[in-house]
């Protein structure tokens, strides 16, 4: 499984349900697509494993104009005090969580 650490902001997408995410620079996102044929499950979705702070979480990257966006559940945001363009410290290890 691939790991990888990088510093991004938090922003809210405004539509029917706003949600808010971490877009993954363009240098990641260059080497995640290069894996994303063995990991994706449809629609260039990626699963992982994330962490922010003492958070550690699942769910799936989205593919937008060239880079990723990382989706923030509720729950991460909300326990680590995440806000709007707070600069964030994210961890991931790209694929399916293997019980």
């Amino acid at each position: 499984m691939s790991k990888f650490e990088f510093t991004g902001n938090v922003f809210e997408w405004r539509g029917p349900a706003p949600y808010y995410f971490i877009e993954i620079p363009v240098e990641q996102s260059v080497k995640i697509k290069e894996s994303a044929s063995q990991l994706t499950y449809g629609w260039g979705v990626i699963p992982v494993t994330g962490e922010i702070g003492d958070t550690e979480f699942t769910t799936s990257l989205i593919p937008k104009d060239g880079i990723y966006l990382l989706p923030i559940k509720n729950v991460v945001r909300l326990g680590e005090g995440l806000k709007v363009d707070l600069e964030v410290n994210v961890k991931l290890t790209l694929g399916k969580v293997q019980n």
